[in-house]
């Protein structure tokens, strides 16, 4: 195995990372920012209302999103496995 085969399969994976995490991790952001405005307006500092809408808004954004995310992975996982034995060859 090369070290531009390494460098390419690595590269593909930190893409792949961050194609599927992206949309979470934006969510949740904004709706922190959000909660956090709310609670200096109205000066209540409770951990848990900031946690549970981040929950909520995660599980929507899988509900949602779910399927997209799982066939990207195994359209990815396929064609990882489909170059697999040209990489261990090299």
């Amino acid at each position: 195995m090369t070290l531009e085969a390494v460098d390419s399969l690595l590269g593909e994976a930190i893409k792949m990372i961050l194609i599927l995490s992206m949309p979470l991790l934006i969510i949740v952001l904004f709706i922190g920012l959000v909660i956090s405005m709310l609670q200096s307006v109205t000066q209540i500092n409770e951990q848990t209302l900031s946690f549970v809408p981040k929950i909520f808004s995660i599980l929507s954004i899988l509900i949602l999103l779910g399927p997209w995310m799982l066939s990207t992975i195994v359209s990815y996982i396929k064609n990882l496995f489909k170059i697999l034995p040209l990489v261990i060859n090299t």
